[in-house]
Formats: structure tokens, sequence, C-alpha cells
């Protein structure tokens, strides 16, 4: 049998990683595969052990965490053969629940046993970094850098509640300090300037727990989703928000979507101040101005 590399995020969820990673070794072993544990004090460490491992005939890599986890588990295996298995503990989970994958940690691992045995499925995954520089990184979800951005930042920080209420108590925390950002949107086809609440780059649906940002976004057709809303007022944005779990805001007169290949993201001062720090699945990226490309089947993954 195969050997298959495990990474735990024993912080992830209500802190019960540990015990769910523990039945996922043992889950693993009794269906015959040889287990390296790769986990480390913390979740950048683990990366890096496992990016060390990964020429040495792994089967496959297994994360046990949230989207924090797979963001980085990505970040070993996009571009290369190495497929990802995915065991959702986290809190938000979005990477997991766009691409289906059972919460009960038995049928998880049990799906991820029998794409080993088969062939893993492959999709797209963007990369992302300054577009001056040859650095990039790799994510899989929904890049936000705008007022969503900004609570992002907020609810990371968090210790409670869990879920999607950990976003929904950062937007009532950052909603007295909204204000619209300036921004210059460049893509394949369009460009976009103006004033903005939200700019949205999306290669699956979900983002902030369970909020669907970008409702037909499809990580096997070869496209980014971007979502640009226009300057909303405070009370704009309370009313707008509900909406994001069903998707309904996109039907909006102030809300814009596009589909490109590729697009670059900058602050445009002549609108407004700068927008915040960019995060995607939930992990910092960095300040604007950034670029994204979508690469088609650029990961492999066992579900």
């Amino acid at each position: 049998m195969s050997t298959v590399g495990v990474i735990v995020n024993a912080a992830a969820g209500s802190h019960d990683g540990v015990a769910v990673g523990r039945r996922v070794h043992e889950l693993l072993k009794a269906a015959g595969h040889t287990v390296e544990d790769f986990s480390a004090p913390t979740l950048a460490q683990a990366t890096d052990r496992a990016r060390a491992a990964a020429t040495a005939g792994l089967s496959g890599l297994v994360v046990v965490g949230g989207d924090g986890a797979v963001h980085l588990g990505a970040n070993v295996v996009a571009g290369t053969h190495l497929p990802l298995g995915i065991v959702p503990a986290g809190t938000g989970n979005d990477i997991a629940r766009a691409l289906r994958v059972p919460h009960d940690v038995d049928r998880a691992v049990a799906d991820i046993v029998a794409a080993l045995a088969t062939r893993p499925r492959t999709l797209d995954a963007v990369r992302v970094g300054r577009p001056d520089a040859t650095a990039y990184e790799w994510f899989l979800g929904v890049l936000s850098c705008g007022f969503d951005a900004q609570v992002n930042a907020t609810a990371n920080a968090y210790r409670w509640p869990s879920g999607h209420l950990k976003y929904v108590r950062g937007v009532l925390s950052e909603l007295p300090r909204f204000h619209p950002y300036g921004y210059r949107v460049k893509m394949d086809d369009a460009v976009w300037e103006s004033a903005g609440s939200l700019v949205a780059i999306a290669n699956m649906a979900w983002i902030g727990g369970g909020l669907k940002i970008a409702p037909d976004a499809d990580p096997e057709d070869g496209l980014l989703d971007v979502v640009v809303a226009g300057p909303f007022s405070r009370r704009g944005v309370v009313g707008i928000f509900p909406k994001l779990y069903s998707g309904s805001h996109v039907g909006h007169s102030n809300i814009t979507l596009f589909r490109t290949r590729s697009v670059t993201v900058e602050p445009f001062a002549d609108f407004g101040p700068h927008p915040p720090v960019a995060f995607a699945d939930g992990e910092r990226i960095g300040p604007l101005p950034l670029r994204l490309e979508v690469v088609p089947g650029a990961l492999r993954v066992l579900h």
C-alpha cells in the first residue's frame, strides 16, 4: 500500500483537531496505508516539513483542519502530481463545502481512500503575487480585498463564536468604521475603476463560513469570477449582507460580475482611500496591488 502524509491543525474548530487527526490516522492505517505525520506547532512549520518530504514517495497529503489548513496544504501540492485530501475540522470549511467533502470524519477518509485507489480529481488553482515580482502563492477559494477582507482580519482574532457567527460579529465590529475604497480592477477584457465596497475574486463560491459570494464560481471551468460592489452606505451594507447567504446579492444594481482568466487589482486614490490588505482562503495575502491568474488543473484532490 501507499504512504500518506498527514497534517493536523490541532487548534482547528473547537480545539478538537487532535482527536479528529487521531481518527484519521486510525482509518488510513486500517485501510492499509503507511502514515507519516507532518504536524508541527504551527501550520507554516508543518507545511515546510511536508514540502521537504513531498518528493519522497508520498501518494497523497491529507490536511485535517479548516480553510487555513487547506490553503497551506495547497501550497505544498499545487503544480505537482501529489494529490490533496481534506478532512474538515475548522470553523468555516468553505473549501470543503464547495467540494462537497463530508463533514463526518469516517466518510471523508473513506472518500480519500477510494480516490487513492482510483484517479484523483483535478481542479483549478489560483496564483497570486505582486505584479512586479516573480514570487507567488496559491489559493483555492476566494481572494477578498474590500470590506469583507477587513471583516476577515477582525474575525480571525476572535476566539468565539464559531463558524459564520464569527464573521457576523466581525461585520458588526467593523461597520461603524466602514467607508468605500478606491479601486482599479484590470481584467482580460474589461477594466473597472470606481469607489467600491467589495472586490472578491473567486475560484469557488463560498467565503466567511457560508457566504455565497460568487454563486456560479466553478473550480473546473478555467475562469475566475470577479464580484465588485460600488460604494454602499453603512445602511446599504446592512441591507445587502443577509443576501450573501443565498447569493441573491448578485442581482443588486450596484454589484457587477465579471469572468476572466487573470486580473490585477490596484488601489486608485482618485476614488477613495487604499483598500484593506487582501485575504484568500481566510489567510492574509498582503496589500494591493496584486496580480492573479487561474491555472487550470493545477491541483489534484482526493474528493
